[in-house]
């Protein structure tokens, strides 16, 4: 299968192609290249797919001419960046993904895989929520997730086939790291620090996902009989890894030997909670399953930060938290106000 793999220079975006090749598929690439600065180590990359360097705004039908499926991952990404300016966040991740699913349609390129968000669930009501409940989206971040997953599925036909996939909250090491996702910050912080210092009180539920099980669900969704994976959505993560943010900072702890853990016990600005059901996926997706738990996806952060010998300015470069990189890029007008390269 020829695969269009959008956000190939992020840092999911860094391993799918991987998994994808390593199947037999062959992938081309789009990146508008905002987070290419962001690289910590090059040596477990083999193949890199060759990519197109474009906004997916600016996408036309002969960008994804002989292809067979998309899978789409490039939007501004997490909620800060989402933030920043609302109304570009919506052009992008909205309207700009509506824009290639329309493409797609029209190219009769009938597999879609969308990567959203389980940030949708936002603040839970219920104990445990899955594919049914009411999405409760709290940022511009998560309302755009909402916006696209109803608009794609409109599109839906004998012909258009999309399958959004709801990722957990993702960790794990990737050549293009992120620093600004909760057990990838947390383990940076008892590496540079000894400090394991959280926003929070810790209380907070969320669902944890690492990096190589979002790969292989999409891989699975991609490979899977049309009618398991037609307009459907699937939370991607498992139900065991549900935790609250102070067990994942024990965690944290336990494979960083000899550091302390400080708690906000006025809480932080973050009011998000939410346990996961991610039964659907592991019982209807052929193939799929998840092979990480955090421990393992920690003592995998602190080899690699062992490899590089991270040092705390590596650890605070922009490069490896969207918000700062962003604004970077703005303030240094490399990209104008509504996000696009100056040339």
């Amino acid at each position: 299968m020829r695969v269009l793999v959008t956000g190939t220079e992020g840092y999911i975006g860094a391993v799918v192609p991987q998994l994808l090749m390593e199947r037999g598929h062959e992938v081309i690439g789009v990146d508008a290249g905002f987070h290419r600065s962001g690289w910590l180590y090059g040596n477990s990359v083999p193949v890199w797919p060759k990519t197109l360097e474009k906004d997916i705004r600016l996408l036309t039908a002969a960008d994804i001419e002989g292809i067979d499926a998309i899978v789409h991952m490039a939007e501004l990404s997490n909620d800060p960046v989402g933030q920043l300016n609302p109304q570009i966040t919506y052009e992008i991740n909205h309207l700009g993904s509506l824009h290639l699913a329309r493409l797609a349609k029209e190219q009769g390129i009938e597999r879609f895989v969308y990567t959203s968000s389980c940030s949708v669930y936002g603040i839970a009501e219920d104990d445990m929520v899955d594919e049914r409940s009411p999405t409760n989206p709290q940022t511009t971040y998560a309302i755009c997730k909402t916006l696209v997953e109803r608009d794609v599925a409109e599109l839906a036909d004998d012909g258009f086939s999309p399958t959004f996939l709801r990722n957990a909250t993702a960790y794990g090491a990737s050549p293009r790291l992120r620093f600004d996702i909760v057990i990838n910050n947390l383990s940076g912080l008892a590496w540079t620090t000894k400090e394991i210092r959280m926003d929070s009180d810790g209380t907070p539920w969320r669902p944890f996902v690492h990096i190589r099980d979002i790969a292989s669900a999409i891989a699975c969704t991609l490979e899977a009989p049309r009618d398991v994976v037609h307009n459907e959505i699937f939370n991607v993560g498992n139900s065991r890894a549900n935790y609250q943010v102070r067990d994942i900072a024990e965690v944290v702890r336990t494979v960083f030997k000899g550091c302390t853990v400080t708690l906000n016990p006025a809480g932080g600005p973050d009011t998000r909670s939410y346990r996961v059901s991610f039964d659907k996926i592991n019982e209807r997706l052929p193939g799929f399953s998840c092979s990480w738990d955090a421990e393992r996806g920690v003592r995998e952060l602190k080899e690699i930060f062992e490899r590089v010998d991270l040092s705390a300015e590596d650890f605070a470069w922009r490069g490896y938290t969207r918000l700062k990189q962003i604004e970077y890029l703005l303030s240094s007008k490399q990209i104008n106000d509504d996000f696009f390269w100056i040339v």
